[in-house]
């Protein structure tokens, strides 16, 4: 593994994040997990939320997911005519 790729200190900060959001508050689970099934709903959660309603800078201040459709959009829209 090359460690100049750079890529480890971004996948870190996510897990962090992860581990900080999803695990260590009750935002995506009420009270202790129990089970597996509640660390897995509770992963589940914060994924759905990481993927389809955070607001990013990078994207304008929109979701992710609503980003993605826009840009297809945009692709699939073609040239203007003129």
């Amino acid at each position: 593994m090359n460690p100049d790729l750079g890529h480890g200190g971004r996948a870190q900060s996510i897990i962090g994040l992860y581990k900080t959001e999803a695990i260590t508050t009750d935002v995506f689970h009420t009270g202790p997990f129990k089970t597996l099934v509640d660390g897995e709903y509770a992963a589940a959660g914060w994924v759905d939320w990481w993927n389809h309603r955070r607001l990013h800078s990078s994207t304008g201040q929109i979701p992710p997911a609503e980003h993605e459709h826009d840009y297809y959009a945009a692709l699939n829209r073609g040239p203007h005519p003129v």
